[in-house]
């Protein structure tokens, strides 16, 4: 008994440092966010306690809820994509010439800054001399759009870089799910009859399923929070047309100097990722077994 006592005390001693690393980083920092958001402050002076204001003033934000909104549309279609990425890794997987050539392009924007990124798209979107409206004007297509100063194009023409720089890294992952599928079944599968599309549907996927069930989760919350690119690109403009709820918090919290109502933000969007993950996981839930018939 004394020697297993003795293996616990070395576990939790080798266990301590990444616990208080977890707690100095993550949780501590909710706790004062939330704290911070019960008060009236500017990062700088004394605090001043105003309780739940400033969460509640939050429910009467129009600016806050379209921001929300225009995250919530950047995790609709960060989830639709993921649909069309595991195409393309099942396309890669099914050991066609060239896939570890494309594979590597496909993973390009993931080794690249979302700042170089937002400058390569802002010159493709630029109105005069970027690379799309020059291509729609040799087209035929008089006077084509300013894409990031229209407020009714400019968070859809933001949604394209997103979701190009994050393709690579979800197919990839997919590709290595699809990979560890053993060959025997696929093989059997054909012997029985079965086409590529019902060997895709009826093997593969479920078998990937719970790959599936994670990327989920990563892109939908990944995008309910995101903000590099967007403010890189426009800042949230034009008019708040672009505003996320990541964007809105920085624009609160250190340009008006508002550190509480900022704090605020930050902890009702933490709040807003964990039921969203709750939610998915209960709706992606399964039983751990599966009867095929």
């Amino acid at each position: 008994m004394d020697k297993v006592l003795s293996n616990k005390k070395i576990i939790a001693l080798y266990v301590l440092p990444s616990l208080l690393l977890i707690l100095a980083i993550v949780y501590i920092p909710i706790v004062l966010t939330a704290y911070y958001g019960l008060n009236e402050w500017n990062g700088i002076g004394a605090m001043t306690f105003v309780g739940l204001d400033n969460y509640l003033a939050l429910f009467k934000d129009t600016t806050f809820w379209n921001s929300a909104w225009h995250s919530l549309l950047l995790a609709v279609f960060s989830g639709i994509s993921l649909v069309l990425y595991l195409i393309v890794a099942m396309v890669l997987a099914a050991r066609i010439k060239g896939a570890n050539l494309f594979r590597k392009i496909y993973l390009i924007p993931m080794l690249l800054s979302s700042v170089a990124i937002a400058q390569l798209w802002l010159k493709i979107y630029h109105p005069t001399n970027g690379v799309l409206n020059s291509v729609l004007e040799s087209l035929g297509f008089a006077n084509p759009p300013a894409w990031l100063a229209e407020s009714s194009l400019v968070l859809f023409a933001l949604f394209i870089p997103i979701l190009w720089q994050y393709a690579g890294f979800y197919i990839l992952i997919y590709y290595a799910a699809l990979k560890n599928i053993p060959a025997s079944l696929e093989e059997a599968a054909k012997i029985d009859g079965a086409n590529a599309l019902q060997i895709a549907w009826k093997i593969k996927l479920p078998l990937v399923m719970e790959v599936i069930k994670v990327t989920i989760v990563l892109a939908v919350v990944g995008s309910l929070k995101y903000f590099d690119l967007i403010f890189v690109m426009t800042d949230g403009g034009p008019n708040g047309a672009s505003e996320v709820m990541a964007s809105y918090m920085y624009h609160e919290a250190f340009r008006a100097y508002d550190f509480g109502y900022g704090s605020a933000i930050g902890f009702f969007l933490l709040v807003i990722c964990l039921a969203v993950t709750w939610v998915i996981r209960k709706l992606t839930a399964s039983k751990d077994t599966i009867q095929y018939s």
